[in-house]
């Protein structure tokens, strides 16, 4: 849960030895990094856009759609990984379960000793 407060804990739950073991959480810091990815490259690319003269006003309705968008779903997988669930994000899921489960899992062998 905390890797999605923001992007620093995600970096450091694949950085620190004991949590960068677990599938799980390498899961949810992965997909928190993309989905903060694909968050600064929207607003990029709206930002582009708002420079443009004529579908310049498009960009008043569609920048507080996207901060409501980015908002309920940082919520929702805020719950989903305090709940114990992986929830998969369109495209940014797929990437994050690629990332994280091509390490093998220490949790069972922790779970063992």
């Amino acid at each position: 849960m905390l890797a999605y407060v923001t992007i620093i804990p995600a970096i450091v739950f694949l950085l620190l030895e004991p949590y960068n073991k677990r599938r799980f959480v390498r899961y949810h810091a992965f997909q928190c990094i993309f989905f903060a990815i694909a968050c600064m490259v929207a607003s990029f690319a709206l930002r582009i856009v708002a420079f443009m003269p004529v579908v310049r006003w498009t960009t008043l309705i569609l920048w507080p759609l996207l901060w409501l968008a980015e908002v309920v779903l940082w919520v929702i997988c805020l719950l989903k990984a305090y709940q114990g669930q992986i929830f998969k994000l369109p495209v940014i899921g797929n990437l994050a379960e690629q990332q994280a489960f091509t390490m093998p899992d220490d949790s069972n062998q922790a779970k063992a000793a």
